[in-house]
């Protein structure tokens, strides 16, 4: 069995890349002639810009969060670094595999002498509460009726990133996400979270709150949106940005979150109006990391010119 999946594992993430952009194309096929029927308003192209801002917003706060994960192993690092480090190297999600971004980021903290361990740490856990926080907003944004299955769901989030559920699973996640050399696979292990992170986690909640308004507001471009629509959109954005960042083969989430949204968001807006707003997300989501990612490259630039003026 296990040389079955090893031999068909290769073509997994190709196969559902594929699956999801057939489901896009046949929806866009299906439904063209409503996309070419929208207008976007100097109003809409106003939203579109402050949604722009926003995201652009919302990748240096996922920064900020990753510099609090790293003080969570005690190490002292800066924040302008730490923030420089994330934007550069985050641009990186979208090349084949999906897991560059995280070596970029190891190879990084290794050049300011925070050991191998810490850093594999730091950039499994950053995902880990990131999906723990977009699983409670999704829950907590949804219309179910049911307060006390919603309660019993949120609690189930809380006590996965606790350290006697997390450290079990950083365990694992070294030793086959990563596949990181044996000897520091064997002291990885050996490191435990100490506390609950309790800071980091609230500021993935934020993280993706910021994220889900810049979708909001993206919406809100093409297609007015009631006030009762709002927490519907946030629980369908995070669902969908969860599965972006879980489903294997989708670099940057491309093609699955896309499907999820659509699959989601049909209940309430017609094929049209949530075709062009994904699409649309998807350009200024990848513009704003692109623009991030510059500025904080000019930056590192900057100081490593002052570096050798000063020698």
């Amino acid at each position: 069995m296990k040389k079955v999946l090893s031999a068909i594992k290769p073509y997994l993430r190709w196969v559902i890349l594929g699956l999801t952009l057939f489901f896009l194309a046949k929806t866009l096929k299906d439904n063209w002639e409503q996309v070419l029927e929208i207008r976007i308003s100097d109003s809409g192209w106003v939203s579109l810009g402050i949604a722009f801002i926003i995201t652009t917003m919302a990748h240096v706060w996922s920064g900020v969060v990753w510099f609090w994960i790293l003080k969570e192993f005690h190490q002292r690092v800066n924040l302008r670094w730490a923030i420089r480090v994330y934007l550069v190297t985050n641009i990186a999600k979208y090349l084949p595999g999906n897991i560059w971004h995280f070596y970029s980021r190891i190879n990084a903290t290794r050049k300011v002498g925070i050991p191998d361990e810490i850093a594999i740490l730091s950039v499994l856990i950053e995902p880990l509460l990131m999906a723990a926080a977009a699983l409670a907003i999704a829950l907590f944004g949804s219309t179910q009726e049911s307060l006390f299955l919603q309660v019993i769901c949120f609690c189930i989030v809380i006590f996965s990133v606790h350290p006697r559920i997390l450290n079990p699973v950083i365990k694992y996640l070294v030793k086959i996400k990563l596949k990181v050399k044996k000897s520091d696979s064997e002291a990885a292990t050996q490191l435990k979270l100490e506390r609950y992170p309790i800071k980091p986690f609230v500021g993935e909640i934020c993280f993706v709150l910021i994220r889900g308004s810049g979708f909001l507001l993206t919406i809100l471009a093409f297609n007015s949106i009631e006030l009762n629509h709002v927490f519907f959109i946030f629980s369908a954005f995070s669902l969908a940005w969860l599965l972006g960042l879980v489903v294997p083969g989708a670099p940057g989430g491309v093609g699955v979150f896309e499907a999820t949204a659509l699959a989601l968001l049909e209940q309430k807006f017609s094929p049209g109006i949530v075709l062009s707003a994904v699409a649309f997300y998807r350009l200024i989501s990848v513009l704003a990391e692109t623009f991030a990612a510059g500025l904080a490259w000019l930056e590192q630039r900057r100081k490593k010119e002052e570096g050798r003026s000063r020698k």
